[in-house]
């Protein structure tokens, strides 16, 4: 049954206070990711002799917590949606300081670390954590110039990019640089230090195809078409296999031997077997998230929630612009999750507690209207 307006219980002031497109979208974003998952893994799972719906049944497993989490936040005030970046962040900067001493390492990068029995990428769960931090500091710079909140923000980026470095993981560290940047542009970022951000940027790109040899292999494969780009090439020729509208569900070839195809890859089988349609449909629901989170940004008055929600739907794209290019051989590869659609836990949960906190933010909040119409929203300070 549905809410009253007249209920003021916590569950239906959320209800008419959420952004409903919003959730709408990820709810269809997870729905797609559980049926993806069923279509993806099977030849995966069979080709390294588990049960053939052994990483899809996970997938629905880690749907659940993923799905809480995202509700949970949506619940959150601004005030507390810092507090939990703050012991976010706190937690996953121990995390990929142990990570590299006593994580996992995988292709010669040390990303991942076992708790409990469970694998956690620290990273996945970081990014969130220090967009709210930063937004936050961006915005205490804002309100007060003499608190040197950009400054700070600065200071946050380097440990972070340090430690992505260290690992490394390159893909992470320009994706967190890239949504860092926006966010600083929109807090009135001169026009000096665009252009030593710009410079620095550079540097580091050359810098990384100078000391990384699988960062210049992956740029030299893009750029030559020369040596191993098997993954690529199977992921662009399962979306022309696909044409418009698929060869069906279940009777895709490409995923039996693309070894990452539940994964970094699952966007290729969804154009193999469901069609071109159905990849316009998904990179549809994330261009809309993106475009109305950035709309939401620039309408809002108050300064922390305009760079937090613009900040973390820029990750989002920024992350799912590189998944896809990837898949459509548009950019040199790179091991970057689809939100909430390729298989992973910590990818999963951690994109969910980022959405859920765009969900919080752009929550319909009281205003108040001042003697000649103008309003103002009603902001929690610290």
């Amino acid at each position: 049954m549905q809410a009253s307006r007249l209920d003021r219980s916590p569950v239906a002031t959320w209800w008419w206070t959420v952004d409903r497109w919003f959730l709408a979208a990820f709810l269809s974003l997870m729905g797609l990711g559980i049926v993806l998952s069923f279509a993806a893994s099977p030849a995966v799972a069979e080709r390294i002799g588990l049960g053939s719906f052994h990483f899809a049944t996970r997938q629905i497993v880690f749907m659940i917590p993923a799905l809480v989490a995202l509700l949970s936040v949506s619940f959150l005030d601004a005030r507390q949606i810092r507090r939990l970046a703050i012991v976010m962040l706190g937690v996953s900067l121990l995390l990929m300081l142990a990570v590299l001493y006593v994580g996992v390492e995988v292709k010669g990068a040390r990303r991942w670390v076992s708790i409990a029995g469970l694998s956690i990428q620290p990273s996945e769960f970081l990014k969130p954590a220090f967009v709210i931090i930063c937004a936050w500091l961006f915005a205490e710079h804002q309100r007060q110039p003499d608190i040197p909140g950009n400054l700070f923000a600065m200071i946050l980026l380097g440990v972070v990019l340090a430690l992505l470095v260290a690992q490394p993981d390159l893909g992470q560290t320009l994706l967190v640089l890239g949504t860092w940047g926006v966010m600083f542009f929109m807090a009135g970022m001169p026009w000096l230090w665009i252009i030593l951000l710009g410079a620095v940027g550079i540097a580091g790109a050359a810098g990384a195809y100078t000391f990384f040899p699988h960062f210049a292999g992956r740029i030299d494969r893009f750029i030559t078409g020369e040596g191993d780009t098997f993954q690529v090439d199977m992921g662009r020729e399962a979306v022309i296999n696909g044409g418009w509208f698929g060869v069906g569900p279940g009777e895709g070839t490409i995923k039996r031997i693309i070894p990452d195809s539940h994964a970094d890859f699952v966007f290729a089988v969804a154009g193999e077997e469901f069609g071109i349609i159905l990849l316009f449909l998904i990179m549809g629901i994330f261009a809309f998230v993106v475009l109305r989170g950035l709309s939401t940004a620039l309408r809002e008055h108050d300064d922390f929630t305009r760079y937090a929600v613009a900040g973390l739907v820029t990750n989002f794209g920024f992350q799912s612009v590189i998944n896809m290019g990837v898949n459509l051989q548009l950019m040199p590869a790179k091991g970057m999750t689809l939100p909430f659609i390729s298989y992973g836990g910590s990818s999963l949960i951690a994109i969910a507690i980022s959405m859920g906190m765009v969900l919080a933010l752009t929550r319909k909040r009281p205003q108040s209207r001042t003697q000649f119409g103008f309003s103002r929203r009603a902001v929690a300070t610290e």
